[in-house]
């Protein structure tokens, strides 16, 4: 962690001021509930369309439609086609006057992922992708929590606006950060989100900013043997960089991660390459610190292409903040996670688990689907997210509710089997329930809202300008195709 980031970690938890609890009355939590539980049925039927037709990133199109047909029939008006990506929405509901409370929700799958909803590894007949981080149950939990919130707010006369923001490409194409930098969230108060996930949480903590690119040399071909000094090794270029990354990870800050891959270093060992590819990520919990390694690697791509008489180009493909985290939203969060109604799963959703668990290295006991973590505040993840944008520019607060069997790794089969049946639907009623509740809490406590923000702008620093690790690249629509 970098000084500046440590230190404004520390004096946002130390200045942030004590927000006045406002929770909601028994009958206001059981009219929230009570929407969520009635519109259940149909939040799983979306789920499992979206599961049985998982889309990669940028590519959800029939994903996109099912999520804003659902929330047009619910009285939404709904902006398609933001961010310069034509899956991206943004769908509105309730007064212009009042609090604005964003709901996220991601919809993209992964590649290589099919898995039928058994409890052993059997892919699904004719489907090649899987939804192995559950983005389907995120995609119709969030529309299940903004519907319901749309519903309390014009039955109670509250002012405000829900809003539902479609995000694609979370897995590796930086959607969200497309959406940040055209300001669409510059007029949000507070943003909520959640996770699948193998357990109950809402602690708050840190991910890992990072950028991803593609550094490509251009050479000479030549035949290795008899023409070798005609030629001028593309490979050559991308070893040269490499080696001097590898020299590069003594002097560079704590907590920094480079991993690279060749993903073109030649046809045959007998022709000189002339063109190679290497494909790398540099993370950090400080976004400033990512950006000051990769630029440090760019000159290591220059100084190697110098010396090995070659030419380099950079294609940025992802760039993504690390997770701002809130406590005054995170307590509030984890206040709503437990006054919800609690997982309780059926004999065959146990046997279902039981046989499954028999999988995993790790074997927790499945009545833990029914627990609440200890909260928690500004622990380091190793992992990253493009919620981390959404974060610099608004307060933002999430969660992660048991979709899965206890064990269950993300980006497992695993995760798409139980994805995929009611144990992953059981998963996504509390956590729509959550979402739905405290985003109501939210509406009703101005001063809770101030607080977060004051906290937040603490935790940005005064001379902070957001500025997307992605640069000026437009939206990398075939990111997925091109792979």
């Amino acid at each position: 962690m970098s000084v500046t980031y440590a230190l404004a970690a520390a004096l946002a938890m130390a200045s942030a001021p004590q927000a006045l609890a406002a929770p909601l009355t028994e009958e206001q939590r059981a009219e929230l509930a009570g929407l969520v539980q009635d519109y259940s049925p149909r939040m799983n039927e979306i789920a499992t369309r979206m599961w049985a037709n998982p889309e990669l990133g940028y590519l959800e199109e029939e994903t996109s439609g099912l999520l804003i047909a659902e929330l047009e029939e619910a009285g939404f008006e709904v902006e398609r086609n933001v961010g310069g990506i034509p899956t991206a929405f943004i769908a509105r509901s309730g007064s212009t006057s009042g609090p604005v409370i964003a709901i996220l929700a991601e919809m993209d799958a992964l590649p290589g992922m099919s898995q039928a909803a058994v409890p052993h590894e059997e892919a699904a007949e004719g489907v090649e992708s899987g939804h192995a981080c559950g983005h389907h149950l995120f995609g119709a939990g969030s529309v299940a929590a903004a519907i319901a919130v749309s519903k309390w707010l014009k039955e109670n006369g509250v002012e405000g606006q829900v809003r539902l923001y479609g995000t694609p490409a979370e897995e590796g194409g930086s959607g969200k950060v497309y959406m940040v930098r055209d300001g669409l969230f510059d007029d949000v108060d507070v943003t909520l989100h959640w996770h699948p996930s193998s357990t109950n949480r809402a602690g708050q903590g840190r991910s890992l900013a990072n950028v991803s690119a593609k550094i490509r040399f251009e050479g000479e071909s030549a035949h290795a043997a008899m023409y070798p000094e005609r030629g001028r090794s593309a490979l050559d270029g991308v070893e040269a960089m490499h080696h001097m990354i590898n020299m590069m990870r003594e002097h560079v800050p704590q907590e920094t991660r480079i991993h690279y891959v060749i993903t073109n270093g030649g046809a045959a060992p007998n022709v000189v390459p002339n063109s190679a590819e290497s494909y790398l990520y540099v993370r950090h919990p400080d976004p400033a610190v990512v950006a000051d390694v990769f630029e440090r690697i760019q000159k290591a791509a220059e100084g190697a292409a110098l010396g090995t008489g070659t030419e380099f180009s950079v294609e940025r493909v992802g760039g993504v903040y690390s997770v701002l985290p809130n406590d005054v939203l995170g307590k509030l969060m984890d206040r709503n996670l437990r006054a919800a109604a609690p997982i309780a799963w059926d004999a065959e959703e146990t046997d279902f688990a039981t046989k499954l668990q028999t999988t995993l290295r790790k074997k927790p006991a499945l009545s833990s689907v029914a627990d609440v973590q200890d909260y928690s505040f500004g622990g380091q993840g190793y992992y990253s997210t493009d919620v981390g944008d959404v974060s610099w520019v608004s307060p933002t607060v999430g969660l992660g509710t048991a979709t899965w069997v206890p064990g269950t790794a993300t980006h497992s089969w695993q995760a798409v089997a139980a994805g995929g049946m009611s144990i992953g639907h059981k998963g996504t009623r509390l956590a729509a329930e959550t979402l739905a509740t405290a985003a109501a809490e939210l509406f009703q406590s101005p001063d809770v809202i101030e607080a977060a923000k004051v906290e937040f702008e603490n935790a940005r620093g005064e001379e902070f300008s957001y500025s997307a690790l992605i640069g000026d690249r437009e939206p990398p629509l075939d990111y997925r195709l091109s792979n």
